[in-house]
Parts: structure tokens; C-alpha cells; sequence
């Protein structure tokens, strides 16, 4: 018999970054459950559903979740009889859904996410007590269950044809506990991908000792896929790329450590592990800080629409980062107390570009302490836009998409120190590489023909100079 748990929050911090690649607002679903019809006569049984259109940064994700509000007098056969008639109804809805998009290129997961909850028979089916005055607290029960290759296997034998895309399915817990270890989108995606490898075992390279074809859970497998080299293979292609185009003059110290790590099971794995996560969990608090100052500002009515789409693109680029490259821009930020005083006062610049997407690059100002200079907060916030189109268009990277310009300034009190962050979000139209080389050699003529009126304004001035060096001037006009 499976084990019962104590119904707990459905929020996560993904759960609340998924929302802003929602399509749109969740559509209720009838699921076809023949043996759930008895069911509910007999036990006073109910279930919904809802589909879940999520666009993400490398695909589509359609969502499924179906959950039952069993008695918990119910028979465990009768548990597995609806379990597997909500199963089998799931498969329909995927294939009506496949039916209505087939002419959509757009990669795609199915997914379905069964929530199983036994409910006293005072339990309202949305988990209310009917009567609270004979009930303390929340009685509700959600089932811990799992799936794993076995049970695809020998009791959901389905049709692995590489052309149809196959419907996985998670238990409620086993769903939250992913949301809570991958952190982001990106991951997420990936984690979905080498699930369905391993539900499709000829998709998989040879197995290794350390990586089956076949897993006990999906928590079993969660914990394969984070010590696996799907974690890494996108920074690691970007950080190759960087160096390609000369934005760094050698491999990122911490992606290598990190990857070695990795590689040689070292004890410290989990460690990095546990820093990305706190890492992607502070960046994840970051954003929506700073979105929310950009949601902040007062806009008239004529731009009410423009202002609402402009702040959905811009949470989405700031969500779209892995884990990896959250951690390298938190780690950026975490400098800053570390740098000498004279720094700090003055003010400087740091170029930090995405390990998630080439071609989102980052400008990162942190704000003088000097009043007026021209690093303070005074000076700089009010041109963040040109900074970032003057950025633009000195990257030699031709994949180049978006250039964020973050201002910072630490606040510090008597107990804490604060961070307050200034944002733009610059969109940037591709170009070639030609295009991008023609302009770099444009602003090097501009310089140097700069550097030449410079050069002969001095010396005009110095000429100026010595003529009146020897006239002491006693008065003014």
C-alpha cells in the first residue's frame, strides 16, 4: 500500500517563474473515467483537471494535472483501477492535442502530474472541513506514489515509436521535488528530455555503472540527471564560444572545477550542487525585485499595453538562466564587499555574459560612492538604455540578442547590507558577422579621428599656453 503524507504548499520557486511563460489561463478538462464513475457513487469520489500551456525557453510544455479526491476507505485495488483509468484518459487528451497542433514544429513535452488525495468523508473535495469545529488543522492526505521504468514497462505498455511523442507521468511529490531541485525552465526542460531518453531506451548511449537505462523512481533518476553531463554540455558550449570570439581569454575556472567535480564523483559535487540552487533561489528573488520597480512606474493609459508586454519579456530573459549561469552572475555580485575601498568609492563596470543563452550579455555597474562622479548612481541611471545600445553595438558576438544593463548600489544599516537594482533590458537586432566587423572597424576610425582633433586641440591649447604664460591677468570681463 503506498504511503499517505500530509498535504503541503504547492509553491516553489519555479512553480512561480513558470508563470510568466504561460500561454494562457488554465483550461478546465473532462478526462473520460469509466471506473471512476462507480466509484463515485459508491465512495462520493470527485476529480478535476486542468491543461497547462507553458512556452518555455527551448520548447513547449503541456501540462496535465488530474487529481483525485478519493475516501480513505477506498480499497488499494480500487486506487489502482483509477490511477490507471486517469492514466489511460491522459493519453487521449495527449493524443486530441497531438491531433490539434501536428502542423506545430515547435518542440513539445507532454506531461501529466497525477495528485492522489484521500479525504476524510467531512472533506469537502477541495480539501476544506465541512464541519472545522470537530476538526483541527488540515486532514487532507496526499498519496505518495511512483512510476519508474518498470511500471512503463510492464503496466503502461505503450507504442515507442520515435514520431509520437510520448506522455510522461509523475506523481504530485515526485513533479515537486524536480521543480525544487532543477531550479530553472531550462533545466527543467532538460530533465524532461532525459527522462524520456530513458523511457526510450534505444535513444540512450550505453549504459555505465553510474548511469542505467533503467531507474526505481524519478526521484532515483533526478538524482542521475544532476550528476550527469547534461548539467554542464550548454555553458560549456557557450564558454567555448566566448573564448572563440575573444570575449574571454580562457575557460571559466569555476565551470571547470565544477565539471571535473562532476566527472570524478568527487565528494565536493554536492556541495556546488547546494551553491547553484541557493544561488538560482537568490537571482530568482532578485528578479522579481526588480521587475517589480518596472511594474512600478506610473505609465499613462495608451501605455498600459506596451508596458505590460515589455515587463513579460523582460521576466522571462532574467528567468531564462540555468543554473550554472545564475550562479556565475550571483557570484559576481558577491564580489563586490571584496574589492578594495578605493574601488567601491569609485565605481567600475563588469561584462558577464549568459552560460544559458549566447548572445544575452550583461553589463554590470556598480554604482560610486562619490557624490557626482561619473560612476555614481546620479550620473549613470538616467542613460542605462544608451549604455546598453552603445554595448551593443561593440560586441563582436553575432548571435547577440539582448544586452541587460543592471545598475547596483549596496545599502548598508547598522544590522544588514541592501541591494538596489537599476534595469534595462535592451532587444538587439541580429547581425552578420560581416555587418558586425564593418561596424567595429567604423568605430575604430571614429576613434582614431577623436583621438586626433583631441591631439590637436591640445596643442592648440599649449601653443594658447605659451603665449599667455607671460601675461599675468589682473582682471576680468
Amino acid at each position: 500500500m503506498p504511503k499517505s503524507t500530509t498535504m503541503t504548499s504547492d509553491w516553489t520557486y519555479l512553480t512561480n517563474e513558470l508563470a510568466c511563460y504561460l500561454q494562457k489561463e488554465a483550461l478546465e478538462v473532462v478526462l473520460l473515467l469509466p471506473a471512476m464513475d462507480t466509484i463515485e457513487v459508491n465512495h462520493a469520489a470527485k476529480y478535476c483537471a486542468r491543461q497547462y500551456n507553458y512556452l518555455l525557453p527551448l520548447g513547449q510544455l503541456r501540462l496535465l494535472e488530474a487529481t483525485l479526491y478519493l475516501p480513505s476507505s477506498i480499497y488499494p485495488a480500487d486506487i489502482e483501477e483509477v490511477r490507471t483509468a486517469a492514466i489511460t484518459s491522459a493519453l487521449a487528451w495527449q493524443k486530441s492535442c497531438l491531433s490539434q497542433n501536428e502542423d506545430d514544429q515547435t518542440d513539445c513535452y507532454y506531461v501529466l502530474i497525477l495528485d492522489i488525495q484521500l479525504n476524510n468523508d467531512d472533506i469537502d473535495v477541495n480539501g476544506n472541513n465541512v464541519d472545522s469545529s470537530h476538526h483541527q488543522g488540515v486532514v487532507s492526505q496526499r498519496l505518495t506514489h511512483h512510476f519508474g521504468t518498470r511500471y512503463f514497462k510492464e503496466s503502461l505498455v505503450l507504442d515507442a515509436n520515435d514520431s509520437v511523442q510520448q506522455l510522461q507521468i509523475f506523481s504530485w511529490q515526485d513533479w515537486h521535488s524536480i521543480l525544487i531541485t532543477v531550479q530553472t525552465a531550462s533545466e527543467l526542460w532538460r530533465f524532461l528530455g532525459y527522462q524520456l531518453k530513458h523511457l526510450k531506451p534505444q535513444q540512450l548511449e550505453p549504459p555505465t555503472a553510474s548511469h542505467s537505462s533503467n531507474f526505481d523512481s524519478e526521484q532515483a533518476l533526478l538524482t542521475q540527471f544532476m550528476n550527469s553531463d547534461f548539467l554542464f554540455t550548454q555553458a560549456i558550449m557557450i564558454d567555448d564560444a566566448l573564448i572563440k570570439y575573444g570575449m574571454q581569454d580562457k575557460p571559466n575556472s569555476a565551470l571547470v572545477t565544477m565539471k571535473l567535480a562532476q566527472k570524478n564523483n568527487s565528494t565536493a559535487v554536492q556541495m556546488y550542487h547546494q551553491h547553484m540552487q541557493q544561488a538560482s533561489t537568490l537571482w530568482s528573488q532578485l528578479s522579481t525585485q526588480m521587475i517589480g520597480l518596472v511594474g512600478e512606474k506610473p505609465t499613462t493609459s495608451d501605455e498600459e499595453q506596451s508596458t505590460a508586454s515589455q515587463y513579460s519579456h523582460w521576466q522571462q530573459q532574467l528567468r531564462d538562466e540555468s543554473l550554472f549561469s545564475r550562479h556565475e552572475l550571483v557570484r559576481t555580485l558577491y564580489r563586490h564587499p571584496k574589492q578594495t575601498a578605493e574601488l567601491q568609492q569609485s565605481g567600475y563596470v563588469v561584462h558577464q555574459h549568459s552560460y544559458e543563452s549566447l548572445g544575452r550579455h550583461y553589463v554590470l555597474i556598480f554604482y560610486g560612492q562619490t557624490a557626482n562622479g561619473k560612476q555614481s548612481k546620479e550620473a549613470i541611471q538616467p542613460n542605462l538604455q544608451q549604455i546598453a545600445q552603445d554595448v551593443a553595438t561593440r560586441l563582436p558576438i553575432a548571435e547577440l540578442h539582448h544586452v541587460i544593463v543592471m545598475g547596483i548600489e549596496f545599502i548598508a544599516d547598522t544590522t544588514d547590507t541592501f541591494m538596489d537594482i537599476d534595469l534595462w533590458i535592451q532587444p538587439v537586432s541580429a547581425m552578420t558577422q560581416k555587418e558586425r566587423r564593418l561596424t567595429k572597424q567604423l568605430q575604430r576610425l571614429k576613434h582614431q579621428q577623436t583621438g586626433e582633433r583631441q591631439k590637436s586641440n591640445q596643442q592648440d591649447l599649449q601653443s594658447v599656453s605659451k603665449v599667455t604664460s607671460s601675461t599675468q591677468i589682473t582682471g576680468s570681463t
